[in-house]
């Protein structure tokens, strides 16, 4: 009995150690499938772009009989043409664009901030149906309220200029934005509000010395995705901007489409790849600021 029992406490924990082993080997082969299946889904998320960067180093008749990402050769023709094959160099274009967004992202952070305050800190009548109605306009389809502003953007003779793109920006119509300013500041303690009307502050100096310096991530959050949804905008700019010297980036990219020969795809693909640097820009700037903006206001 004294030499089974001895045999039965030392096979035990040997057993126990090689389901362990056994377990730890599932694991790691669980690991590798699921890093395997992530990084072939990356490859063909990230495919359609590499393919655009690399036709823009080929020509018209190699681009669309190859599939391949292993581009033959460099050749920086359809970068030198494409520039210049409008009736203004690619920059003016990409200049409009500038302008338009800069003046979106700041009446954005002005208007959306200053409303967002009210809603969270303020208190007025009727305060709580303003706030419902300015949450159910998130759901107004652009198209809705297109031809009521043309009609009155012609009426005040604001048409093929920028103001059409940039003053509804200032009056605060994005209520993405301040619905997502309105959450991140209900998350800073009313306490610090307290103690800077203790000291003589109004609203004004509360919002400017105190509010304003805490948000940040949301005021960098508005400021990336203003930048990146302004400057992919596109229908907006093909109705409001109709003369050439007005265009923006994406309605100078439609020119390069013929719907009788087919446009040239090289010089198309070459300034779509020029167009997309400031985007790539803005976001690596400000990833860690949207990541924290998004994380501390409850959207999800």
């Amino acid at each position: 009995m004294t030499t089974e029992t001895a045999t039965r406490a030392l096979l035990v924990p040997s057993g126990r150690k090689g389901r362990e082993r056994s377990r730890g080997m599932r694991a790691s082969v669980r690991g590798v499938i699921k890093h395997v299946i992530m990084i072939a889904a990356a490859i063909l998320m990230i495919y359609p772009l590499l393919w655009m960067v690399v036709s823009s180093l080929r020509p018209n008749n190699e681009i669309f009989t190859n599939p391949s990402i292993i581009p033959n050769h460099f050749d920086w023709q359809n970068y030198t043409a494409g520039w210049n094959a409008l009736s203004s160099p690619f920059g003016l274009y990409l200049g409009n664009s500038l302008i338009i967004v800069l003046g979106a992202v700041i009446g954005n952070l002005f208007a959306c901030s200053l409303a967002a305050y009210a809603f969270a800190r303020l208190e007025f009548r009727f305060k709580r149906v303003a706030f419902t109605i300015m949450l159910l306009t998130i759901m107004l389809p652009f198209q809705v309220t297109l031809v009521p502003q043309y009609i009155m953007f012609s009426f005040v003779h604001m048409l093929n200029t920028f103001w059409p793109l940039i003053l509804p920006k200032v009056l605060g119509t994005d209520s993405f934005f301040i619905f997502l300013m309105v959450q991140f500041i209900r998350g800073i303690p009313r306490e610090l509000d307290e103690a800077a009307r203790i000291d003589g502050c109004g609203h004004p100096r509360i919002f400017f010395r105190v509010i304003l310096p805490l948000m940040t991530p949301a005021l960098a959050t508005t400021t990336i995705f203003t930048f990146i949804w302004m400057w992919n905008e596109f229908f907006g700019p093909i109705v409001y901007l109709t003369q050439p010297h007005t265009w923006t980036v994406q309605v100078a990219l439609g020119q390069f489409i013929d719907n009788q020969t087919g446009g040239n795809w090289g010089q198309l693909f070459a300034m779509s790849v020029v167009s997309l640097v400031p985007v790539f820009i803005a976001f690596l700037i400000g990833q860690r600021f949207l990541i924290r903006g998004i994380a501390t206001t409850g959207i999800k």
